[in-house]
């Protein structure tokens, strides 16, 4: 029988559910527990955390059929942003939860495991996640060496894993592997297995802690794998594991939006509210103008956040194949924590030495987001595969310019109009990867303009787009501008010879 949490009936319209979420996270985080204090520890106290669970908020993760609310992608982005508004770190499970275990499972996962899974979430606080990158290879997934291997009917695992969220806390896993052949070679295709901590020959040992640089709430660490599970814990792939894997690392990153949202608009709070009160010479810090144009750059974060989840909620679903969506996912992962960074490090500067506390919301948020551009794929090789995939769509069409090829491009073709006189140059015949990174961080930044265009259609804020607009345009001229700056400078291994300034002075 399902248990029905005692804050929140997740049968309950999803306006009241939510309403009562964010009630109920800011009394926890601000009133009966002292969040800034609890932040500068390692995990959280298990007690605070199953205060919060007991609202189910991983229940939007899980099919009506299982006793969830649904898998409905505006819900889940709904319980990201609450939980990122008070803490990035609490987010971050989340969507660990939602984007990498629970979405993948509903949508691949053995119809009868699922019985068995699901209500382990809603009624026993369960948590899962994902296990891909190993020490040896990083992002380089196709090369993975934990293997598999088929006997009767159980299939036996073999690897290493690191740098999981959620490392020796989950309760469930999906742990990727290559099936080794009958010669001992691992064939090139990936699968996903999903195993159960409780069980004994499933049990995964963690080997190490890492002492991460912030997130202080989710445990990471190295994985000792040595497991069998039955045959029916394997994901079934609607063709390839690959495209699996495509896919569902491709919602994930299409959901990162929404841990974002919350996160900048605290960011935005928290500066707006500081450079009201705060008074330097008599006047009020927003009324100088360095200050009111920092305060503008985190409103078009703010913007842009917004018109992304806009999007992700049209796109995401379980029901749709994301694998072929590179361009748009990796833009948007890759352009939303660059601006969850900018907008941590604003709010620090504005904030002044207070800013530059760890116990304080702007100097945990700038340590915190800095991860955000570096794991599920570092925003530098997200933005050149950006490229690289418009560069080819280039060739194929017979398309040099850029401008021209955005204007009929259909992810770009009602932004590229807005920045004319910038991107009317063209695309590098052989490009280096300095400026790849660089024309992907371009392109990311049309692309995901015109979602903002779309919710401004829709009846958003028409001063925080053209705002928007300002910042944006501004970024794309300094990028090209750097783009056509032909900067080859390369480092010097032997940069010690003649370096030590103190022999050139008396």
């Amino acid at each position: 029988m399902l248990k029905v949490s005692e804050h929140n009936n997740i049968t309950q319209d999803f306006d009241l559910f939510i309403a009562d979420f964010k009630t109920r996270l800011s009394s926890l985080f601000n009133k009966e527990y002292d969040y800034n204090s609890l932040s500068l520890t390692r995990g959280l106290p298990p007690e605070f955390l199953a205060e919060i669970m007991k609202m189910q908020p991983l229940s939007v993760a899980i099919p009506e059929h299982h006793g969830g609310r649904g898998l409905h992608v505006k819900e889940c982005l709904g319980v990201l942003a609450a939980a990122s508004y008070e803490s990035l770190s609490l987010s971050l499970i989340f969507g660990i939860n939602i984007a990498l275990f629970l979405e993948p499972f509903a949508k691949y996962g053995d119809t009868l495991l699922q019985e068995k899974v699901f209500p382990q979430f809603l009624e026993n606080q369960a948590m899962g996640g994902l296990m891909i990158t190993e020490q040896a290879y990083g992002s380089d997934a196709l090369n993975m060496r934990t293997s598999y291997e088929q006997k009767d009917d159980k299939y036996y695992i073999k690897g290493e894993k690191h740098w999981q969220g959620l490392t020796g806390a989950a309760d469930f896993w999906l742990v990727t592997a290559r099936k080794k052949n009958e010669s001992g070679e691992l064939v090139r295709d990936i699968d996903f297995f999903v195993t159960e901590n409780a069980v004994e020959e499933q049990k995964i040992v963690v080997t190490k802690k890492y002492n991460s640089l912030g997130l202080y709430a989710i445990p990471y660490g190295v994985n000792d794998i040595d497991i069998n599970v039955p045959t029916d814990h394997k994901l079934n792939p609607e063709s390839t594991g690959i495209k699996l894997m495509l896919d569902t690392l491709h919602r994930s990153r299409l959901q990162f939006p929404g841990m974002g949202m919350g996160f900048i608009k605290r960011m935005l709070d928290e500066a707006m509210k500081h450079c009201s009160e705060r008074r330097v010479s008599g006047i009020s810090l927003n009324e100088l103008d360095a200050v009111k144009f920092q305060l503008s750059r985190i409103q078009a974060a703010f913007t842009l956040c917004s018109a992304m989840c806009s999007y992700s909620v049209s796109i995401s679903s379980i029901h749709n194949d994301l694998s072929a969506y590179g361009v748009d996912a990796n833009s948007v992962k890759a352009f939303v924590t660059d601006l969850m960074h900018e907008a941590a490090q604003i709010c620090v500067q504005l904030s002044g030495a207070n800013g530059y506390r760890l116990d304080h919301v702007a100097g945990r948020g700038l340590i915190d987001s800095r991860p955000f551009q570096i794991f599920e794929g570092s925003n530098e090789m997200l933005y050149s595969q950006v490229a690289e995939a418009i560069g080819k769509l280039m060739r194929k069409t017979k398309e040099s310019n850029l401008l021209s090829f955005l204007k009929k491009y259909s992810s770009t073709e009602f932004a590229a109009p807005f920045f004319s006189s910038i991107l009317n140059f063209d695309f590098p015949l052989q490009p280096k990867q300095r400026e790849l990174v660089t024309l992907g961080k371009i392109i990311a930044r049309v692309i995901c303009f015109q979602y903002v265009l779309q919710i401004n259609n829709a009846g958003f804020n028409d001063k925080m787009t053209e705002i928007t607009r300002q910042h944006v345009s501004m970024d794309i001229y300094m990028l090209v501008g750097q783009l056509s700056n032909n900067n080859n400078a390369e480092p010097l291994m032997n940069y010690d010879e003649n370096t030590d300034w103190m022999k050139f002075t008396s």
